[in-house]
Parts: structure tokens; sequence; C-alpha cells
């Protein structure tokens, strides 16, 4: 299992750092001295605020009873105070890092002496929030078999609506040093059960279960409901205040972990400490886990295409390569011509080259394209020819010696690819008109593969289709990663997303390159689509929009079915087709496989359009 915490020697470098850079409330001077022997409580450990008023000080002998004991990743156990203050605004619970595997019982009441510090998960740059705790600790069992510390609930009831508040702008937009409002954000409020025994009770599955022993569930049954059972993440500022992620103390040896699908019910309750990681932010760590009801939820499976319409679809196949295994191409086929109704042109993202992540030079995908077109073939599907265009090694990022790239896949029973002067890794295509055509210099080509948007990043293929004895212009994208973006449980409120700055310039060179098409002929049928790594209502998809060049098709459909991808229980676009103005009537589908499911064959749904040129 994933370690929670990633441990290592330079905790105390770190909140050294972040306490001189200003990051973190708080003062150099509170690392100076001891508190009060016997004085102090947990609730004075973990105060008003994110940031321990005692960070960096030695406690003697806080007392609490043991709520939660782990044993691996992050070893450690958490206590809590039976005997709540009057502020809603302080955790009554902590985290006692002990490094080693402890030696204490759920239900000891201790005495715990040591040092105060705060943690954060990731790093200091990741953004993430910090978690209070007692490190280098000398423990001391008082009594065992104690009850344990009423559980605080969450649910609807008791999460507000509101989700954070704002940062602080004379501290660089962190809500670190800001007084907790437990009953106003929802942010506060589960930063004010930090460590606390918590509960809740039988919750919709918001996201599958991971390869990491971990789900989502919302406690919001209602809040942005997709129509198949997840939550929609459908603006900046719906962040869906009722997502928790769910983690169990038992080792996965010891206590497999279930295995769940969005739609699926957590029945009965599920209780134990609440934690904080850098990968989801507030996890209820389960001392007691409920049981998950499978519901009814199915790989949907798209409409065919007419005889006079043409289908189009995007699906990223996840770094497929020839190592991959058999039962992956087979899978990924099937998927193809079952579920996407064999389309009639199919843009694919992160075909690898003909020996994967093995770094030495190789570009060549024939391996990949072959052994994917003849499982297509043998599922039942056409006999799909492919075009794209080899990358230069090393410069389109992706996994080290992978070398992604886009590719077209075309059923030349029902449409022809236009062939013109192909392209290669560092020529540009262009637009020009000639005897009242317009068409590609270069077909397959890449678009502006000089421009910096596109350093160490996927060029856009552009190509040229026929179907029924009409031109349609389609480029295949695979946008920059929303890789070093905060969180959405970051400290800074709103979170940084610094990603966005090469999506947007990745945007806006699409654009240019569509509005030559248009500028050449207002009428062509022009389609964009991929893994655009942005949401429908981004300042990247704005861009590729703007002057109304193309529309976002994905917003044709009603918003509770607007996703490609589940992330941290949020369902979200990161894929989409967009088309210009002459493309009038379509129909549009994104085929919900794989986003959902803990059993993924690539952890995004491929898209569908549908249109009579």
């Amino acid at each position: 299992m994933r370690s929670s915490h990633p441990r290592s020697a330079a905790v105390a470098a770190l909140v050294a750092t972040a306490l001189a850079t200003g990051l973190l409330a708080g003062s150099a001077d509170a690392a100076e001295g001891d508190a009060s022997a016997g004085s102090v409580r947990i609730h004075d450990i973990q105060g008003t605020t994110r940031i321990s008023p005692l960070n960096g000080k030695q406690v003697t002998d806080v007392e609490g009873i043991v709520t939660g004991v782990r044993t691996y990743g992050s070893r450690g156990f958490w206590i809590q105070d039976p005997d709540a203050d009057d502020s809603d605004a302080t955790s009554e619970g902590v985290f006692v890092f002990t490094n080693s595997v402890p030696t204490v019982a759920v239900g000891d009441a201790v005495k715990v002496s040591g040092t105060v510090g705060e943690y954060i998960p990731g790093g200091l740059t990741s953004g993430n929030q910090s978690v209070t705790q007692i490190s280098k600790p000398t423990v001391t069992v008082a009594s065992s078999g104690n009850a344990l510390p009423e559980a605080a609930a969450i649910n609807e009831y008791t999460v507000p609506a509101e989700y954070a508040p704002a940062g602080d702008p004379a501290a660089a937009g962190s809500i670190n040093g800001l007084a907790l409002e437990p009953s106003r954000y929802a942010l506060d409020f589960y930063e004010s059960l930090e460590g606390m025994n918590v509960r809740i009770g039988t919750s919709r599955v918001v996201g599958a279960t991971d390869p990491y022993s971990e789900l989502w569930v919302t406690v919001k049954g209602w809040e942005n409901a997709a129509k198949r059972g997840g939550t929609v993440y459908g603006s900046y500022e719906s962040q869906n205040t009722g997502r928790l992620q769910i983690q169990q103390l038992a080792p996965i040896a010891q206590q497999p972990f279930p295995v769940a699908n969005v739609g699926d019910k957590l029945t009965g309750t599920t209780e134990g400490p609440l934690d904080f990681n850098q990968f989801g932010g507030y996890t209820l760590v389960a001392r007691t886990l409920g049981t998950v009801k499978a519901g009814t939820l199915a790989p949907e499976k798209t409409k065919p295409q007419a005889e006079q319409e043409l289908a189009v679809a995007t699906y990223n196949v996840e770094n497929l390569d020839p190592t991959d295994p058999q039962e992956k191409f087979d899978a990924l086929a099937k998927a193809v011509v079952e579920n996407l109704a064999s389309p009639d042109v199919l843009a694919l993202e992160e075909i690898q080259d003909d020996n994967g992540a093995k770094n030495d030079g190789t570009v060549s995908a024939e391996q990949t394209l072959t052994k994917f077109t003849t499982a297509i073939t043998a599922a039942g599907g056409p006999a799909y020819q492919w075009r794209t265009i080899n990358p230069e090694d090393k410069k389109d990022g992706g996994e080290p010696g992978g070398n992604i790239r886009q590719v077209f896949l075309f059923n030349p029973a029902r449409v022809s690819f236009t062939e013109r002067a192909p392209g290669d890794a560092v020529t540009a295509t262009g637009v020009v008109k000639e005897n009242g055509k317009t068409h590609l210099t270069r077909s397959p080509g890449r678009i502006d593969p000089a421009n910096p948007a596109w350093a160490d990043s996927r060029k856009p293929l552009a190509g040229e289709f026929v179907f029924r004895g009409k031109t349609v212009f389609v480029i295949a994208n695979h946008f920059g990663s929303k890789g070093g973006d905060e969180g959405l449980t970051s400290h800074h409120q709103p979170p940084v997303r610094k990603s966005e700055e090469k999506r947007l310039l990745q945007a806006q060179a699409v654009n240019g390159f569509v509005k030559e098409i248009l500028a050449a002929d207002k009428n062509a049928n022009v389609l964009v689509l991929g893994d655009i790594n942005d949401f429908e209502f981004s300042a990247t998809t704005d861009a590729l929009a703007d002057g109304g060049a193309l529309y976002p098709a994905i917003k044709s459909l009603p918003k509770s079915e607007r996703y490609s991808y589940v992330f941290q229980g949020n369902a979200q676009v990161l894929d989409q087709i967009l088309t210009s103005p002459a493309i009038k009537k379509f129909t549009y589908d994104s085929v919900h496989i794989n986003a959902e499911f803990a059993d993924q064959n690539s952890d995004h749904d491929p898209q569908v359009l549908r249109f009579r040129p």
C-alpha cells in the first residue's frame, strides 16, 4: 500500500524552511522551550488554525485514548482527549509518529511526551496542508481497554456547503493562518477534526477502488450527482464538499480491501481517525470498515453510426506498447468494436513505441499498432489502417522511453485518408487553397511543432479524411498534463494550477490553425479532439473555442453526463471533441467504460461524435 506519509530525516528541515519562508503560520520563537509539564492538552496543540501554536515545542505527558494504530507506511498512532473543550475549531485528536511499529493498542490510555511539528505530505512545494503531529515520542500506557471517545459524525448535515475560505492575500493566498470556521467551510470542518475519531454512515461510492487500496465516497448523495452515480465536477466553485477518501488501518495482507465501483454503496458504519495525505487530502482511515453493496453499473455501449453518418472517436489507451499483456490489447480492441461500435475514424492517445518504456532511441510504433489493429480485427472489427508521425526521441514527454504519440485509425471501407506529402516530427503542416479547394500542405502533419508551447509535449496531428465525397479535417491532440498542480485541499485557496499556462498556449496554437482553415473555407468540417487534459469550463477550452472557431461538443450533454475521468471522487472532463461551425447537427457520447470501474483497461473514457458532413 502506498504510504500516506513518506517520511524522512528531512521533516524537521522542511518545517523549519516553511516557518522561515512564512508559508506556515507560527514563529521561530515557538521552537524555544518546553510546554509546562502535564499542562498541555491535545486541543492546545491543535489550536484554532491549521498550524499548531506549539509547533517546534517539546510537550510532556499529553494524555489521550488511542483510537487507531498504523503499522505500515507512516507508522504511528492517533490519540484523542475524551474531555473536549468548548471550541469547535480545536481538534481533540493528534497523530503520534513513531517511525517504528507502535507498541500501543486501541483503547490504551496513554501519556505522550515529544516534539510538536507540522508534517507536509508531498513536501513544502506541493501546496498541501500540513498534519499536526507529535514526533520522537516517549509513551507511557496508564491503562488498557478503555472506551473510545464517541466518533464525530461526518454527514450531509455536519459538512458545510461552502468549500473553503479565500486565502489571505498577505500570505500568498494561504489559509494556514486563518482562524478555522468549521460551521461555515468544509475544509475548516475537516481540519477541525484532524486526528479525531470520526464516522460516516451508508454512503455512495464516487471513486472506484484503486490499486492503492482506497476509494472515495460522498456523504452528500444529492451533491452534483452524475447520472450513473458519481459526483460531477462542473466548475472551479463546485469542489463537492461531501467527498471523502476511505482507507483502512488493517494491513491488506490481513484484511483485503473491498473492490467497489462508482454507484456502489459502502453500507453500515465506517469509523476511524481522520488523516490528511498527499494523495487526496482528508482521509478516513477506517478502524471499522463498512460493507460494499454492489450496484448495477455496467460499461456503456454507444449507438452505431447510420450509413450516412461519420463516426469519429478519441480514446486514450494509457501507454499501450507491445510489452503489455495480450489481454490488454484484447480488452481495448473489444471496447473499440463493442462499446464504440467501430467508429470510422479513431484518434488514439498514448500509443508508445515498439519497446515501450525501454529508453534506447526506438521511436517507431509499427509493432504496437500492428498488434492493436490485429486484435481489433480478431474482435470482429474492421481492418483499420493507421496514420501517424513518429516523434523525436525523448521530445514529447510522457513515460520516459515510451515516446507516446497520437495516431489516426480509420476504416478504409467507410472513409479514405488523403495523403499529402506526409510530414515528419519537425516539419509543420499548413493550410492552402488551390482551385477553390482548401487542404493541408502535409497530411498527416504536425501543427507548429517548433512552437515552445509543445516543448516536452505531444504535438497535434492533423489529417484530411474524405467521407462520401466530403473532406473532414481532423486534429488529434494530447495536451500537457496537470502534473504539478495543487490539489483542491491545498493551503492556497484557490489552489495554484500552474500547468494551465502551457495548455493555454497549446490551445491558442490549435485555435489559430483552425482559424486558418476557416479563413480559407468558412464551411470546412473540422474536428479537434483528444485528451485535452482540461475541463470544459477551463481557460484552455475557452481558448480552443475562441472566436467561435470551435464548439466543445460535450457541452451538448446534460451536466450530469459531462465527464470522461474520475479523480479523487470528482467525475470530470479531460477528453473532448470540438466542432467547427459547419457541423451544426451531431450526436455526442461520452462512453463510460473505464473511469467508474475498479477494473479498467484505461483510466479514460472514450468520446464519440456522429454527424453527416
